[in-house]
């Protein structure tokens, strides 16, 4: 009998799959990131047992324990939450993705721990597409000057764009952002270095991934509908 996270994941799988096949995409072309941002590390567990291969954390101090908990898993650590240039070296150390690059300041402080410990980092560029005060990102006119000089570091591999557009009920009113989105990275591809690295779109969340799909996004960050509704916080 499968568990009830093994349930969840097998029914995103299909919706992923469903998503992919309107629009004429290969699945396999869209990779799940499970946010297991307050999930404890062994229901974390339980979904790598299912098949879930990517980690979202949101907080260094909260992940750090769960990755020492869950070291002997072979996962990879993508970071998708805020991220402040004093906490570079710790993110360096744990992740290997950062989804929310969002200041040259920033990129310049994960280079150097980058550089430092002789692992390059995988990079997207967080947009703020919706132009929301109470979110991060930068503004899409901003997107491309700090692209090229993200470019130029030597320690960072910009992989893409990653946006958390405004939420809506209706996920098809989100559609314009996630377009908007794959635009600004197809203008990207025709002033980049490496046009070949550049092809991910993080981007759709439990309530509006496949609408993202269709829009183009190669990895969709899913929580609640993997493992369930969180406490409220208090």
């Amino acid at each position: 009998m499968l568990s009830a996270i093994a349930e969840n994941l097998a029914a995103i799988q299909e919706r992923i799959r469903s998503a992919c096949l309107r629009v004429g995409r290969d699945p396999a072309g869209v990779r799940l990131v499970a946010v297991s941002k307050t999930v404890p590390a062994e229901r974390i567990r339980e979904a790598v047992a299912a098949g879930v291969t990517i980690l979202g954390e949101n907080y260094v101090q909260e992940a750090r324990p769960k990755m020492d908990q869950l070291q002997d898993l072979s996962v990879s650590w993508h970071f998708i939450g805020h991220l402040q240039s004093n906490k570079a070296r710790v993110a360096v150390e744990s992740f290997d993705w950062v989804h929310t690059l969002d200041r040259e300041s920033l990129a310049r402080a994960l280079n150097r721990e980058a550089l430092k410990r002789g692992k390059p980092l995988s990079v997207l560029i967080q947009v703020n597409v919706g132009e929301e005060l109470s979110k991060s990102g930068l503004a899409p006119e901003q997107a491309p000057a700090l692209f090229r000089a993200v470019a130029a570091l030597e320690g960072l591999l910009v992989r893409g764009l990653m946006a958390l557009p405004p939420y809506f009920q209706e996920p098809e009113r989100v559609r314009p952002y996630f377009r908007q989105l794959a635009g600004i990275l197809a203008q990207l591809h025709q002033v980049a270095p490496h046009p070949e690295v550049l092809t991910e779109l993080s981007m759709g969340m439990s309530d509006d991934f496949e609408v993202a799909i269709e829009e183009g996004a190669t990895l969709v960050r899913i929580g609640t509908a993997l493992f369930g509704e969180r406490p409220a916080a208090k």
